[in-house]
């Protein structure tokens, strides 16, 4: 109560009603951006969390047309998994970011890792694909097999893997927004529902 009293003016200062009256508004605008921004579906591991930012809908399809679809989600690669408290720490320092960006409008036609997610990305590559990467049976017979394999980024070789060869925000193939997140809402048409329903 004593914290409440320093926030506020005193009862009797006429300001206090506005007081009052601008904290509410200011909560009521953060509820209401937290709720518009789909805060909630950031802390599952549903890859269309990601396309709650239309300017990730180009890489969320061409990940959901990739072979990496069937056995990692976009936190799998894009996020640390060495503990739960750096996992949601990166998350949040990285969506903070994204928003941000997509918020002002200055985002990329063509995006790119920005060194922390590169090593992130790097290690969650070698924590999949172990075995890959430290095969030493052919170490005797392949020159520098092992330097090849662990003194460079894996997307040196791979750059097509999961999102393709072209990145462009407007160059890629199946470039439709996917099911919205907010299952709520029906996305088909009333004409077309009032159509499927008589037959």
């Amino acid at each position: 109560m004593r914290l409440f009293n320093k926030i506020l003016p005193d009862k009797n200062s006429s300001w206090r009603t506005f007081a009052v009256f601008a904290i509410a508004v200011v909560l009521g605008l953060g509820f209401f951006i937290m709720r518009e921004a789909e805060v909630v579906s950031y802390l599952s591991d549903n890859p269309q969390a990601c396309v709650n930012c239309h300017v990730m809908t180009p890489m969320y399809n061409s990940w959901n047309h990739s072979s990496h679809r069937e056995w990692a989600s976009c936190n799998d690669c894009h996020v640390p998994h060495n503990n739960i408290v750096n996992s949601y720490y990166f998350k949040a320092k990285d969506g903070l970011y994204h928003a941000s960006v997509f918020t002002t409008r200055t985002e990329p036609d063509v995006i790119f890792m920005r060194p922390a997610s590169e090593a992130v990305v790097q290690n969650n590559c070698i924590r999949c694909h172990v075995d890959q990467v430290t095969e030493t049976k052919y170490a005797g017979w392949i020159e520098s097999h092992q330097a090849n394999r662990t003194d460079r980024t894996c997307w040196e070789c791979h750059s097509e893997v999961p999102h393709g060869r072209v990145h462009g925000m407007s160059s890629i193939k199946y470039n439709i927004a996917p099911l919205p997140t907010d299952q709520e809402k029906a996305v088909i048409p009333e004409w077309l529902e009032k159509e499927m329903e008589s037959k």
